[in-house]
């Protein structure tokens, strides 16, 4: 009699991903001699007007996957998980990055790769929940994702006085 493993039957085990991802909903975002700027980060709640935003990205890469590209992608979602629509085209920006290893870097050191995405507006709906989410190289993880709430504009005026 074999013994033999039935690969069917084992649950199967998430892989971790990759890279490691903080992410940040902000006032405003740059990057600068390979540095992140972050002004006014860690928002969870925005508005209720329109105003700027920035998402700021901190990637780090381990030392194995450097000078490999990556497609990287952040998307807009709404409450129930689809994409915020802006006219006819979701709220989409993507690109690619490669992480180079600078000399005299210890070997096994991660790499870091900071990206900053500045938006003017965004045209969100006061007292709804809105989520950034990043793929990369097609792929997600629950910790590459943001939210945020809209408030609700604030009651002017004073209370009406019931009727004598």
């Amino acid at each position: 009699m074999s013994d033999s493993v039935d690969s069917t039957s084992s649950p199967s085990v998430p892989e971790p991903p990759l890279v490691r991802v903080n992410l940040l909903v902000a006032d405003a975002a740059q990057v600068a001699d390979g540095k992140l700027y972050i002004l006014g980060g860690g928002l969870t709640a925005v508005g209720p007007r329109p105003q700027p935003m920035g998402v700021a990205i901190r990637i780090e890469v381990p030392w194995d996957r450097a000078n490999v590209s990556h497609e990287w992608r952040i998307e807009l979602l709404d409450e129930d998980g689809h994409p915020l629509m802006v006219g006819e085209r979701p709220l989409v920006v993507q690109g690619n990055f490669e992480a180079g290893r600078p000399v005299g870097l210890r070997p096994g050191t991660p790499l870091c790769v900071p990206l900053a995405i500045n938006f003017p507006t965004i045209p969100v709906t006061p007292g709804k929940s809105y989520t950034w989410q990043l793929s990369i190289n097609g792929a997600t993880h629950s910790d590459w994702r943001q939210s945020f709430f809209v408030r609700l504009p604030k009651q002017t005026g004073s209370p009406s006085t019931p009727p004598r």
